[in-house]
């Protein structure tokens, strides 16, 4: 009971900083038309909350594995309240920039912080289910931010939407303070050891010291560094960012239009981090370990990209031919999500006193890669459009530059775990 207790009250968290995390998209046709911003601006305001969240990745380890993750969420998430409340206040790009950034700071240990208590306290099956959960919590605050922060728009105005994340986070601070035990104390969920996920690596003891040397180094961080960058971190980006516009200035979809169809990925995100979380422990106990599984979806994320590319490029849309983008888009989401088999199989491959490090600068990874992607995409866009590109066809190069980061970075993760 108390391991499910504490589960709901950092799921509460996590589930506010991915509504953080993906508002923007669903926010982007109104602050664009008020603030006069381009694919650039747009690309490195939503790309600044994925900057702020990776900042302190390395010292936030430090301090989960010396501190617990307790004192250390409710100290970051006083940040995201402050950040919610500059970004209501803000009347210009810079303002909503440095907002974006401190959102991005205040909630960027809000799926660490769990996932280093579950490495302590839970068995490395219950730390499979328990990560593709906290996931599915992710899923749900992104569907909660589409259709119904679309429709609260009128209503509250995109300012009122931040004042109303900001008590949000206030009262998933509460829950935590309450629920959440002291790093010490055990509950009722059998202390974890090294997993056999990890095999054929060797769990490396590390003095404190050296420990980011030893992170770094270890072969089986090095071998998931460019998927999380590229697939992961890519697939997080186009979800939180780009699939918005893609679907109201490619596919012609009107706010409302594209708003159902985030409505719809999300929906089918959260539907799979659920079955997610009741198969892992099986496939694990029948030797499908997080390497094989990774090795045999994440094609299918590399072929479902262009598939959605092209099918949204070469068909002309009306209201009525709305579902087969939402289904191509699903396909590729649902596929890329191979890659979160990685953080779990990441912090069981070192000695739970390093857990909180060795997630922490896999994190890292992960969101300098959405930074750079969201980025980059935006920037694409705008550079093949000088290039005399029309819209669509911008949009198109830009992506396609994305898919070879992702073909190489799959190519690299397959040399390294072949045999």
């Amino acid at each position: 009971m108390r391991a499910a207790l504490m589960f709901v009250a950092f799921a509460a968290a996590y589930f506010i900083s991915a509504s953080l995390r993906t508002v923007t998209a669903t926010l982007a046709p109104a602050l664009t038309q008020e603030f006069s911003l381009q694919a650039r601006d747009l690309g490195l305001l939503s790309g600044g909350y994925f900057l702020g969240f990776a900042a302190l990745q390395i010292p936030l380890g430090v301090w989960l594995d010396r501190f617990g993750p307790r004192r250390v969420i409710l100290l970051m998430l006083s940040i995201a309240v402050l950040g919610c409340a500059v970004f209501a206040l803000s009347h210009n790009f810079l303002g909503l920039l440095l907002a974006r950034v401190l959102c991005g700071l205040g909630v960027s240990v809000c799926l660490m912080a769990p996932l280093t208590a579950y490495r302590r306290w839970f068995n490395p099956e219950t730390q499979l289910r328990a990560n593709s959960w906290m996931l599915m919590s992710g899923a749900l605050g992104m569907l909660c931010a589409t259709l119904p922060v679309q429709a609260a728009i009128p209503v509250l105005g995109w300012r009122g939407i931040f004042w109303t994340l900001a008590l949000f986070v206030i009262a998933a601070m509460i829950l935590i303070a309450v629920c959440a035990p002291d790093w010490h104390k055990a509950i009722s969920e059998k202390p974890s050891q090294p997993s056999m996920a990890a095999k054929p690596y060797p769990t490396w003891p590390a003095k404190d010291a050296l420990a980011p040397i030893s992170i770094w180094g270890h072969p089986a961080f090095v071998r998931v560094v460019p998927i999380g960058f590229f697939i992961y971190g890519g697939m997080i980006a186009i979800q939180t960012l780009w699939v918005g516009p893609w679907m109201t200035r490619i596919a012609g979809y009107s706010a409302e239009q594209a708003a159902g169809g985030l409505f719809a990925i999300n929906l089918a995100m959260l539907v799979n981090y659920w079955v997610w979380g009741w198969i892992n422990p099986r496939l694990a106990s029948r030797g499908w370990d997080a390497v094989r599984l990774m090795r045999v979806g994440l094609p299918f994320s590399l072929l479902a990209l262009p598939l959605a590319v092209l099918v949204a490029t070469d068909i002309t849309f009306t209201a009525g031919m709305i579902l087969p983008i939402w289904l191509m888009w699903i396909f590729y989401f649902v596929s890329s999500a191979f890659v979160s088999l990685a953080q779990p199989a990441v912090g069981m491959a070192f000695e739970s006193h390093m857990a909180g490090r060795a997630l922490t600068a896999y994190n890292l990874v992960i969101f300098m890669g959405v930074f750079i992607v969201q980025w980059g995409i935006g920037l694409g866009i705008d550079f093949f459009r000088w290039l005399g590109f029309l819209e669509t066809q911008a949009y198109m190069a830009a992506f396609a530059v994305f898919w070879l980061c992702c073909v190489a970075s799959y190519a690299h993760f397959h040399h390294h775990t072949r045999g």
